[in-house]
């Protein structure tokens, strides 16, 4: 992992991408509550860095700490870029850091196609067999039914029977007890995210 304080090059990026009006920290589902003009204004320059940052600068930016890619993850969304797909599954599925999941998930939901179901289920059939693990299983979750219910698949079906691990884990995590099935919320804030990618990039 790259670190911005030790490393010019990534840090240049950090202040061009990164941290202006706290940007990083504005992208997650924080940004569908946002006032009026404030939203108007993060969602166009938000499509405008998406338009002249380049695959060198995403992929410098993906070696980085949370911050880095989580907003360089949404920059791939917006901009549409799957050539950086198998990377996202990867950064996914290995959960280095935090607070970064979410974005995986939404570009990933916004790709919508088979492989990328492909990588949802794999990290859900690494995931939901660790119950001691509060990571990203519920918006894993809702991004692979979003693309099941968009093609009409079914991927989602083999762990949601009874049963099955998605069952278990909702049993047997620790901080999911005592809580109802997050499917329903989960899916919709895909969705909502979804849309909000959709609305960026058709600003490019």
């Amino acid at each position: 992992m790259r670190h911005a304080h030790e490393d010019p090059e990534l840090l240049a990026l950090v202040r061009r991408y990164v941290t202006p009006e706290r940007r990083y920290m504005k992208l997650s589902g924080s940004l569908l509550r946002m006032r009026s003009l404030d939203y108007d204004r993060f969602v166009r320059r938000l499509s405008e860095d998406s338009k002249v940052i380049t695959a060198e600068e995403i992929a410098t930016l993906l070696e980085g700490g949370w911050r880095e890619r989580r907003t360089a993850t949404w920059l791939v969304a917006v901009s549409r870029r799957t050539e950086f797909r198998e990377r996202l599954g990867e950064l996914l599925l290995a959960s280095e850091v935090c607070c970064a999941g979410l974005a995986y998930c939404v570009a990933l939901a916004s790709f919508g196609m088979p492989r990328d179901s492909e990588l949802l289920v794999a990290y859900l059939d690494r995931y939901l067999r660790r119950p001691d693990l509060a990571y990203d299983q519920t918006v894993a979750m809702g991004a692979l039914l979003f693309i099941d219910l968009n093609l009409r698949g079914d991927q989602a079906a083999r762990f949601l029977g009874p049963g099955a691990l998605w069952q278990q884990w909702l049993q047997d995590a620790p901080h999911m007890r005592g809580t109802t099935d997050p499917t329903p919320s989960s899916l919709s804030l895909i969705r909502r995210l979804c849309a909000f990618v959709d609305e960026c990039a058709d600003m490019s």
